[in-house]
Parts: C-alpha cells; structure tokens; sequence
C-alpha cells in the first residue's frame, strides 16, 4: 500500500463508523465545498484544500512519502523519541501517531464541531449544544495555539520519515464498536458496564498497569438507565455543563475515555453514573480495529508509544 492509500482508508472507515451518519457527512463536505466557491482569492490561499474531501481536521498526512508500504511503526503520541526510535530500528517506511500534530493539532478544535450533533441526537436542543460546546471550542482554541505544533514533523521531516496521523477517525471506530456491544448486551447496572468493558481485551490490558475502566460518578450498585458514549470521539472533553442536560433528557450513564475533575463535579451534581474506559486503552482499540486492515493487506505493525496491540485478524 501506498501513504495515500493508507489514509484514504483511515477516512472511509472513520465516515462509515461516525455517530452521525454517511448523509451527514456528504452534506457537512457539500456546504464545505460550497463555501469555498464564494471564498476570496486571498482567503482561498490560506484553507486547507483537504477539508473538502476530509471532515476531520485532526487526521492529516503530515510528511508525505513515496514508499511502498510495508512496515509501520505505530503509537499513541509520537514525539522526537519515537521518531529516533524508528531510525533506531531500521526498516521503517511510515509513522502512524493516533493523536495529532503538526497542523492536525492545530485543527483539533474545529472537529470538536461534531460534538454539537451528537449531542442533538441524544435529545439535546441543538441551540443549547452549539451554544455549549463554543465556549468550550474556543477554549481549546486558545490552549492549543501557543503549542510548537511542528516539532514532530519537523523530525520526521529530516530523517526522512512519512508521517501521519489518525485521531478522530480511530476514535469514530471504537466509538462505534462499544455502541454496538452495549446495544447488544443491554447493560442494566453500572457494574455490568464495568464487566462489558473488561471483557475487551485492550481493557483487560490495562486493568494489569493500573488504567482500566473506573466508575468516577455513581456506584457499581447503580441502575444504568439509558447508556450513551460521550467524548469518546470529537477531539476532547467538550462542555462540563452539558450534563444537567443530558439528565434532563433521560440519559441515566455515560461512558467516556477520560475526565476532568470539573467535568467529574458536573456529572455528579446531574445525578448521573460516569464510567471511564481508560484513555489509551480505548485509543488502542480504534487504532487496532483500523490496523487489522492494514495488517490484512501485508503491512507489518510496530506497536510503541503506549498502543496495546491486539490483533482480530484471523491467523488460519
């Protein structure tokens, strides 16, 4: 396989699996592409012209190459030290980071935008979401511009490394597959949320280093009552006030990756049961669910960087 080739799948795979749904997505790239046509010449310079066939402004090719793909060196993070890991090792002809850098860090803010439907389809007036998840955009905005966004691709730049990487399509991926699982199993206690996740091996690989799933609202006890999954996918944590909501709409637990502590007081003052799965160990799953495509096509993986590899390729 190709670079290309390589993220053009990443982006199907992440369309077909996002909360909103194919339609959505061909509408969002239409109003996009439309947009553009009426830009300036000026301001036609300055936008990414791969906004108009990629929704995700964090999954970007950030160094290209022209190799024939055979062996990745795949992470959570990748920074200067895995990047010199790779010239270590030898034999490497693509990086796959899962979190973003480059210019994909500094477009993490705008795909948070796909909070705001998520959000209106578990019941939540869209005016309140947009209004909501603004205050935190913007946020994120602000912390995220002083960052050397570059360092990275700087360094795989000059050891002459292709680099890419894949956030929210990966995150659409395990999104997707624990929303199937609980829809399945029909969870009715927190506790049973619990044993769903640990049934899932990259979860059971991080109960025996300490970051497995954990109740941080609510008890195990608990009635679940309607079970969503919320910023496991989107960028990051959106609105802590967004949990009075949601309460308001029915919504009795929320599974997320990760949470801050005010985000923790916000969901317990909304009565509301939060599980986190774990963060890097939710990342490794959608990493892997793409990887195993990759994997299927002839392509060596080179799991570091914290990624907890499991294989569901089948070996007969």
């Amino acid at each position: 396989m190709t670079q290309q080739e390589i993220y053009q799948l990443a982006i199907q795979m992440g369309i077909e699996a996002d909360l909103r749904g194919k339609k959505e997505i061909e509408k969002i790239l239409k109003r996009t592409k439309e947009k553009y046509k009426k830009m300036s010449k000026e301001e036609k310079e300055e936008f990414d012209l791969e906004r108009l066939k990629n929704p995700y402004s964090d999954t970007r090719i950030l160094v290209p190459t022209n190799k024939n793909i055979k062996r990745v060196l795949v992470g959570i993070d990748i920074g200067v030290s895995e990047i010199l890991m790779a010239d270590r090792l030898g034999k490497i002809d693509l990086i796959i980071s899962h979190h973003p850098s480059g210019k994909a860090l500094a477009g993490l803010d705008d795909v948070m935008k796909m909070q705001i439907d998520i959000l209106a389809s578990y019941g939540i007036p869209i005016n309140i979401a947009e209004s909501l998840l603004k205050i935190r955009i913007d946020e994120v905005a602000r912390k995220l511009s002083p960052a050397n966004h570059n360092r990275e691709v700087d360094a795989a730049r000059l050891l002459g490394y292709g680099f890419i990487c894949l956030h929210t399509v990966c995150d659409n991926l395990v999104t997707q597959f624990l929303k199937k699982k609980i829809e399945k199993e029909k969870p009715e206690y927190v506790e049973d949320v619990l044993k769903l996740l640990k049934s899932i091996p990259e979860y059971k690989e991080a109960i025996k280093i300490g970051a497995g799933p954990k109740i941080f609202a609510g008890s195990l006890e608990n009635r679940t009552g309607k079970v969503i999954l919320l910023e496991t996918t989107g960028g990051t944590e959106g609105s802590p006030q967004i949990y009075r909501y949601l309460s308001q709409m029915g919504i009795g637990t929320i599974i997320g990756m990760h949470m801050s502590e005010i985000h923790k007081k916000e969901a317990e003052k909304a009565h509301l049961n939060a599980i986190i799965a774990g963060h890097i160990s939710s990342d490794s799953l959608g990493m892997n669910l793409f990887l195993d495509e990759l994997e299927k096509r002839g392509i060596e993986i080179i799991p570091c960087s914290g990624l907890i590899r499991v294989s569901r390729v089948s070996k007969k």
